[in-house]
């Protein structure tokens, strides 16, 4: 009989989240961020704010983006999930209208916007932000435009990833500039750039 304890091992400190934590800490981020800035988000606050230990959050996280990733990755795929059934020219128009909303009224589009910034000035973050974000989101992005184009439901003249970047484009642009995205430029951007086709 080999001479090893009966009990399992325990897990190593830190390897194991407690949900309800764990949850604590991504909102309670995102709330931050909505209220005072990605600058001004420290780790001790959310700390403070989700009621857990600062040293937990870190053996949890590297840093605050990491943290604001999850949340991201976490509430997109709740709030903003990309159309997979059927594609067809009114859902492609929907969730174009879902994005504008999402990041105007969504704190985890705010979170998206605080990201898409500081990626432009940090390196490792704008590398995990497109390993764990942008890379997979764009992959069933162009998934959803080429079944709707293969189902005849639409018309790309300029191919998926080049009208992928002109019609979010625009809608990102304006919400980075604070500015909303009303229903008729989604709709113009619909009909210029995937042609749809009529019933």
């Amino acid at each position: 009989m080999p001479a090893t304890s009966p009990q399992s091992p325990r897990p190593r400190s830190g390897n194991r989240r407690d949900e309800a934590a764990r949850l604590s800490v991504l909102h309670a981020a995102d709330d931050l961020l909505v209220e005072h800035g990605f600058r001004a988000l420290t780790v001790e606050a959310i700390a403070r704010r989700a009621g857990v230990a600062k040293q937990t959050i870190y053996r949890w996280w590297p840093s605050k983006s990491e943290i604001l990733l999850d949340t991201l990755v976490e509430d997109s795929g709740k709030r903003l999930p990309v159309p997979t059934e059927a594609p067809t020219a009114h859902a492609l128009r929907d969730y174009l209208r879902d994005v504008a909303r999402f990041l105007d009224e969504d704190p985890a589009g705010k979170v998206l916007l605080a990201l898409i910034a500081e990626a432009q000035h940090d390196p490792g973050v704008a590398e995990r932000f497109h390993e764990r974000f942008l890379g997979p989101r764009r992959e069933q992005e162009r998934a959803m435009i080429t079944g709707a184009l293969d189902a005849g439901q639409i018309s790309a003249p300029l191919g998926p990833d080049a009208t992928l970047d002109a019609l979010l484009g625009p809608i990102v642009y304006r919400a980075l500039t604070g500015a909303s995205v009303p229903h008729a430029l989604v709709d113009a951007l619909v009909d210029d750039l995937l042609r749809p086709r009529p019933n």
